[in-house]
């Protein structure tokens, strides 16, 4: 078998894999992207990467790329009303300054800390949406498969 012949390691669901990739909305606003000469490298399925990302990526070949348009099902969801809270003001330290766009890391009951986004400011109450601030966005992942390992 010559290098032409050669077959090209394929992305499984078991792969170790390294890609270039980016993210940004469909009116090109930037998401994320790995730098040149960057690499993400993880392991399908350990949670790194959005599932529904990762089977995009499953059965590419090695050297190959992807550019794919994921709507917001397959991405980061739909916003959903019930997690808009209003806060009272009193929930927040009183040397703290916001505005209406800040995004806040809150506490939860388990240790973990999520973010908010602050939807609006009255006398009293602080409206904040925990919706991921990508819900209800369809985006465009291009992907490059550097390596492949299994």
């Amino acid at each position: 078998m010559t290098d032409k012949t050669a077959l090209l390691a394929r992305v499984t669901e078991a792969s170790q894999i390294a890609i270039s990739y980016s993210m940004r909305l469909t009116d090109e606003t930037e998401i994320d992207k790995t730098e040149p000469g960057e690499l993400f490298e993880f392991q399908i399925g350990d949670g790194s990467l959005i599932p529904s990302l990762e089977s995009l990526l499953i059965g590419l070949e090695e050297g190959t790329s992807g550019k794919f348009f994921v709507p917001p099902e397959d991405g980061f969801g739909y916003p959903d009303p019930a997690n808009i809270y209003d806060l009272d003001k009193t929930e927040f330290p009183d040397d703290m300054t916001l505005k209406v766009g800040d995004v806040v890391g809150f506490d939860t009951p388990t240790g973990d800390q999520v973010p908010g986004t602050v939807v609006s400011i009255n006398d009293d109450k602080i409206k904040v949406d925990f919706n991921h601030p990508l819900a209800g966005e369809i985006f465009i992942f291009e992907a490059k498969i550097e390596k492949v390992s299994s």
